[in-house]
Formats: C-alpha cells, sequence, structure tokens
C-alpha cells in the first residue's frame, strides 16, 4: 500500500523533532511537513491534502480544536491528538479521533496508533470520522480556549472520575465504583465493580486526586474505599483485617491502623 501522508502539528520544537525520529521508523509513514502554530496547519491542509495529521491540543493562538474546527470536511484528515494533558481524552474521542496520545510519548503507544490510522485507511473508514469531529468540535473548541490545564479544575466530564487508557480505548472509572487499590511500583491495580484496570501512577499522586473523606491509605502499598468495609478484625500484633462488600479480605498494617480507627470512631 502507500504510505499515509502526514503532517505534525505542535508548538513545541522539540516534541516536532521527537515525533519525527519516531515516524521515520515506520514503513506506512510519511511525514511531509510540520508547523509550530494551528494557523499554519490550517493554510496548509487544503495544499498538502494530509491523510493524517498528528495534532497538539494545547497550543498559544489557535489550540488543537480549534484547528479542527477551522478546516472544511472534504480536506480533514484522519487525527491523532498529542497532548501532555490528559483531560481532553474524553473529547477526543468523542470526536472518534484515531487515537489519543499523552506526552511523553512511547514509542508502542505511537506505533498503536499509526496502525488504527493504517487499518481505518484500509477499511475505507477514513470519512466515518469526519461528521463527528465537524459536528461536536465547536463546543469542544471553545471550552478548551477557556482552560488552563495547569491551573484549572480538571473539566467536568472527568471529574471524580480516573481515566484508564488501554489499547487505544479510553474507560471511564468513577471513583464512587472503586473498592480498593493496590500498587506495584508506578503501577496501580484499579479494583472496581469486580474488574481490575492497570493506571501509570504513583500511589502518592492517586491519593492526591481520590476523595480522603472516601478513601484511606491502610498499608504502604493499598487504598481502601470505607464504604465497602463490612466488618474490622483486630489481629494480635496490632493490625487488623478489613472485609469487603464483595468479599475481598485486606490487612491493615499497623502504621496505618490509626487511619481505620479515626474514620469509624
Amino acid at each position: 500500500m502507500s504510505k499515509l501522508k502526514t503532517i505534525i502539528v505542535d508548538d513545541e520544537p522539540l516534541a516536532l523533532k521527537y515525533l519525527h525520529s519516531v515516524l521515520a521508523d515506520f514503513a506506512d509513514i510519511e511525514v511531509v511537513a510540520d508547523f509550530r502554530n494551528g494557523r499554519e496547519a490550517v493554510l496548509a491542509v487544503s495544499k498538502i491534502n494530509p491523510e493524517l495529521m498528528f495534532l497538539d491540543i494545547q497550543m498559544p493562538g489557535m489550540n488543537g480544536f480549534e484547528v479542527i474546527k477551522a478546516l472544511q470536511a472534504d480536506v480533514m484528515p484522519m487525527v491523532i491528538f498529542v497532548t501532555a494533558f490528559d483531560q481532553y481524552a474524553l473529547d477526543a474521542f468523542d470526536l472518534h479521533a484515531v487515537d489519543y496520545l499523552l506526552k511523553p510519548l512511547d514509542p508502542e503507544r505511537v506505533a498503536r496508533a499509526i496502525k488504527r490510522a493504517v487499518d481505518r485507511s484500509q477499511g475505507n473508514q477514513n470519512q466515518s470520522h469526519k461528521a463527528p469531529l465537524i459536528g461536536a468540535i465547536g463546543a469542544i473548541a471553545n471550552r478548551v480556549t477557556l482552560e488552563t490545564p495547569t491551573d484549572e479544575p480538571a473539566s467536568e466530564s472527568i471529574k471524580n472520575k480516573l481515566l484508564v487508557r488501554d489499547s487505544g480505548v479510553v474507560k471511564v472509572i468513577p471513583f464512587d465504583d472503586i473498592d480498593w487499590v493496590d500498587a506495584a511500583g508506578d503501577y496501580m491495580c484499579v479494583h472496581a465493580l469486580g474488574e481490575t484496570h492497570i493506571i501509570r501512577i504513583t500511589l502518592g499522586e492517586l491519593m492526591g486526586k481520590l476523595d480522603d473523606k472516601l478513601f484511606v491509605r491502610i498499608h504502604r502499598s493499598t487504598i481502601v474505599n470505607v464504604q465497602r468495609v463490612v466488618s474490622i478484625t483486630p489481629l494480635p500484633k496490632g493490625g487488623s483485617l478489613l472485609e469487603l462488600s464483595a468479599g475481598e479480605t485486606l490487612k491493615v498494617s499497623r502504621n496505618y491502623r490509626e487511619s481505620i480507627r479515626n474514620l469509624f470512631s
């Protein structure tokens, strides 16, 4: 098959350079141009007619969603959004984007995104993404313009929820659905409604997101939703066992027994 004619749009020079180096290893991709701002990209798309666009979301002047809004449907390429912020993941997939990549970019995730683009192209589905993109982009673009992810709270669409990416699919887990969490290095195993989800985040970072009135640390590697606790059994050496409503039994270490005692006192 012929290579997908591709452009990169990102205001960060290092990000542009890194994407160039990563995409150079893929035989299905031909990067024909890159742009440092959205306005340049909009002007160039109609002339270049790319099939695929790697598009940063947070850019000065014209953000990534505004770029999509400004493009005519007949020149709309497939889009892979690239950003340092995960609060726009739901918006990106609502728009039927090919994929959504978080910085710093993982080459394996880039490879999966490219495979999805190639599959969509080979399946003659490249027109199916245009109507959702054009139809939904207005409200999202206006909201993103007003948001500053580093200073403002997360959007209502992901407030009090965890976003878990799995092979390009974003799963949304409300905090209230989480039973307990255990740590494995920089990864968390989030147990919710009988399923286990893996998310790359430290325990401290996760605790910063969760409601401290609902979740408590019971071990150096374990968090529990106190609403799931149905019984507490003291242990001889000072710890205790928690039985959860789903039947799991978790151990509370001596160092964290006061946290449980204070919650239930």
